[in-house]
């Protein structure tokens, strides 16, 4: 068993280990809370345009939305493109992400590497890559490449500037100790180095996550004839607003379950460190 494992499932007093049950934490008032004000929103939304307040041109009930959520699942089209979407999505993040991890470990363990490549970085992440649309479409035109390169773009610096500083600002004190207990390199990077930039590495992917679908986003309602941004792109021109408020919701809704997944394997991760138990 390692050490993941034994923090996160601990032993009981008989030296046994002891398995994490689930609780019913989530359902008591204090697990309930965060979804306080979601459904008080969503109340006021539907009183406000029930009496007549909100106009259905500007925003329409939540009811109205439900109706055409389940009209789109009926229909089959809004399964599919949420999956084209997703599809995009987790390959341009696997893309940018590997780049960005790479070069952020080689940078930060390589001064070399650094002097190479730092400065050029940070160069072009001053360019905002949502405005290299136009000349991205040039070069790859409508189809998946160009979507797959803005979002892979998006997503590499935010992982590169966080892995860079986690690797950067490991405790030199448990390195000096690593060399003293006769390490190697790469034992030293793979039990002391990595495993303490971990924590940045994480927040750096929780941000590049939001990047990510900010990038698709914008790429499938300007160039794109299948996706999520796609079918709120079609409901614009036929001033449908209530198919146009449901892709956004279905946006935020996707965001929010992939952070949740990338806090879930946050905790199991750094289940050895003391403040992630």
């Amino acid at each position: 068993m390692t050490v993941f494992e034994i923090s996160a499932t601990g032993r009981n007093r008989t030296g046994r280990t002891r398995v994490a049950r689930p609780t019913l934490a989530a359902f008591t008032p204090a697990g309930l809370l965060p979804y306080a004000l979601p459904l008080t929103v969503l109340v006021l939304w539907q009183g406000l345009t029930s009496i007549g307040v909100i106009s259905d041109r500007v925003m329409p009930a939540p009811t109205a939305v439900l109706t055409a959520f389940y009209d789109q699942i009926v229909s089959g089209d809004l399964v599919r493109d949420i999956g084209i979407s997703t599809g995009r999505a987790l390959a341009g993040l696997l893309v940018g992400g590997v780049i960005g991890l790479a070069l952020g470990i080689a940078n930060g363990v390589s001064r070399l590497s650094e002097q190479l490549t730092d400065t050029t970085l940070q160069m072009l992440r001053t360019i905002p890559h949502l405005a290299m649309i136009p000349l991205v479409i040039l070069w790859f035109g409508i189809g998946e490449e160009s979507k797959l390169f803005l979002t892979a773009l998006g997503v590499l610096f935010p992982v590169y500037l966080n892995t860079y500083h986690g690797v950067r600002n490991v405790d030199r004190d448990l390195i000096e100790m690593g060399r003293i207990y006769g390490m190697s390199r790469r034992t030293l990077f793979r039990k002391v180095v990595l495993p303490g930039a971990l924590p940045s590495i994480f927040v750096g992917l929780r941000y590049a996550l939001g990047i990510m679908w900010l990038t698709l986003i914008v790429s499938e309602s300007i160039a794109a004839s299948s996706g999520i941004g796609h079918m709120a792109n079609e409901a614009r021109e036929f001033m449908m607003t209530d198919v146009v408020v449901l892709s956004l919701l279905i946006y935020a809704g996707l965001g929010k379950l992939a952070d949740v997944i990338s806090r879930a394997l946050e905790r199991r991760a750094l289940a050895w460190n003391p403040a992630y138990r």
